[in-house]
């Protein structure tokens, strides 16, 4: 299903939505272009809408048969997200990851687009438009950025962990007291900004670890794969790996090497 000159296009059809639907946007909106979908925390602009639907019929074009999981279809008709777990090929797409940053005018934002069947995923794209990087990841064939192989490697030994979490406010009781377990000698927590480029921090190795305890795919899936081709790994609280379909048992850890993940992970659960 996937060969190079996929890969390829499908990178030309990211760069393309985001050069006639973000980048004109940026810095650049009207008060009534951004709208709040369920509080200050959640927004959606008229980017994020004119991408995932720029992107909706070129990845579609290019792979006859398959569908497309986009957070904003989502949102307008949640029934489409079951498409994930059919047995169509799925473009998961978030076609603005970080539109906090980017409605603030902050470059720290991305378009995801994950290729998966079957609750594997194949390929993803991650492009930082703002700040001209592009990470690619094919399962079995590792991962670029800007062309360039990328390797998570291993935290130096004494090395702190350096781990980005969601806000611990905005989730269950039983998982913000997990997240707040982080909180120990040698660990280093900061909040998350955009999923997609915290994920590619540890697939560069600036970052340990991230632990989120939502599972939306669009967040998850292009960064999950990014990582586990530049050598990294994940676990859910309970040592599962995760799963795209959902049902994970939350918050989930994502690192730079199994040892890494084993340490976050253990902490989450209380171990």
């Amino acid at each position: 299903m996937i060969d190079e000159q996929l890969v390829d296009a499908v990178e030309a059809a990211v760069r393309e939505a985001a050069a006639a639907e973000i980048m004109p946007r940026f810095r650049q909106l009207a008060a009534h272009e951004v709208v709040e979908k369920k509080g200050p925390y959640d927004l959606v602009t008229v980017a994020d809408r004119g991408a995932e639907e720029h992107l909706t019929a070129a990845l579609t074009r290019l792979l006859p048969g398959s569908v497309v999981v986009g957070e904003e279809a989502v949102h307008a008709d949640p029934a489409v997200y079951e498409a994930i777990r059919g047995d169509a090929p799925v473009w998961i797409v978030d076609p603005v990851d970080g539109t906090r940053q980017f409605v603030a005018g902050d470059p720290a934002f991305c378009t995801l687009v994950a290729l998966a069947r079957g609750d594997e995923l194949q390929a993803s794209w991650t492009f930082a438009p703002a700040l001209d990087e592009m990470a690619v990841a094919v399962r079995g064939r590792g991962a670029t950025l800007n062309g360039r192989p990328l390797r998570a490697g291993s935290p130096e030994a004494g090395a702190p962990v350096r781990v980005a979490i969601s806000n611990p406010d905005y989730t269950t009781p039983e998982e913000k007291h997990a997240l707040l377990r982080l909180a120990v000698p040698g660990v280093e927590v900061r909040p998350c900004g955009s999923a997609g480029l915290e994920y590619l921090a540890v697939a560069r190795g600036e970052l340990e670890a991230v632990a989120f305890s939502w599972e939306l795919a669009w967040d998850h899936a292009a960064g999950l794969l990014l990582v586990e081709e530049a050598g990294g790994t994940d676990r859910t609280r309970v040592g599962e790996r995760y799963r795209i379909g959902g049902g994970n048992a939350l918050p989930f850890a994502v690192g730079r090497d199994a040892e890494v993940v084993e340490r976050v992970r253990g902490l989450l659960a209380g171990e």
